[in-house]
């Protein structure tokens, strides 16, 4: 059966006031300074997962800039464990920049393994640099890393830098919104990438062109039909609900996303 989860970058925009004038970046870094104090991390991760288990999720991918391998100790894996267990939400992947340097990644591994996901979903620039290395700890630390596509403008592309899979630890991570950015057809392309799909970022975008994010049906992605592909292809991971906008909450959306989604799932 598809799990289904949410995508905590959803509420990248919040600590600026949703207004994020400064794009993706500026949401990026006043995340990161907002969670870093370790005096204040657990209620305002607190606050977070409250608000998902309000929208009836039971199921994060956890962002990374909530618990960045660059600043993270071992004191906030602690509370992000217990928080985590006190609102019972499981955690089906890592998801963002795994980092830049070897103890980066290392670290955002031991972050995976301490909160229980199987995934790491996004990228790191490890893979050009030493992607022996990437493989190696893979292995060791039992995970699996998708690729996540944002330039890419065909399945294609994902498949040659996935290659030979890594020995099994390397597959897709599959952001609908930004194929219809780049105007792919993200159902075709999630039949393409069916054997290496380790997890789904469901997504909708109202414009090629742009990344303009929107609930599912008010833009030009077929997400609908996304869904019936992984039915069809037997899809053993996750769909992460995901909708990002700069200047807005999107609680109501995401609400009326996740109904979409089960009604889908069910039929």
């Amino acid at each position: 059966m598809i799990g289904v989860s949410f995508m905590t970058a959803n509420f990248c925009a919040r600590p600026t006031g949703w207004h994020m004038t400064g794009g993706w970046g500026q949401g990026d870094e006043a995340t990161n300074a907002y969670f870093a104090p370790l005096a204040t991390y657990g209620e305002r991760l607190d606050t977070y997962l409250s608000e998902v288990r309000a929208l009836g999720f039971t199921a994060v991918d956890f962002w990374t800039s909530l618990l960045n391998p660059v600043w993270a100790t071992d004191a906030h894996i602690a509370v992000a464990q217990e928080r985590l267990a006190q609102h019972d939400l499981a955690v089906y992947s890592i998801a963002g920049w795994m980092g830049s340097t070897p103890a980066e990644f290392v670290r955002t591994c031991e972050i995976a393994t301490a909160l229980g996901a199987p995934v790491l979903g996004g990228g790191t620039s490890l893979l050009r640099k030493d992607r022996g290395f990437v493989v190696a700890t893979l292995q060791q630390y039992g995970l699996r890393l998708g690729i996540e596509n944002h330039p890419e403008k065909s399945a294609d592309e994902l498949l040659a830098q996935i290659g030979d899979g890594g020995a099994g630890t390397i597959g897709a991570a599959v952001d609908t919104g930004w194929f219809g950015t780049q105007g792919v057809d993200a159902a075709a392309a999630l039949r393409r990438l069916a054997p290496h799909l380790l997890v789904v970022h469901l997504k909708d975008v109202r414009e090629v062109g742009r990344h303009d994010t929107c609930r599912y049906g008010a833009g030009i992605v077929p997400v609908e039909r996304c869904v019936h592909v992984l039915q069809e292809i037997a899809f053993p991971g996750t769909i992460s609900v995901e909708h990002e906008p700069e200047f807005f909450d999107p609680h109501d959306d995401i609400a009326a996303s996740l109904a979409l989604l089960q009604g889908w799932l069910a039929q």
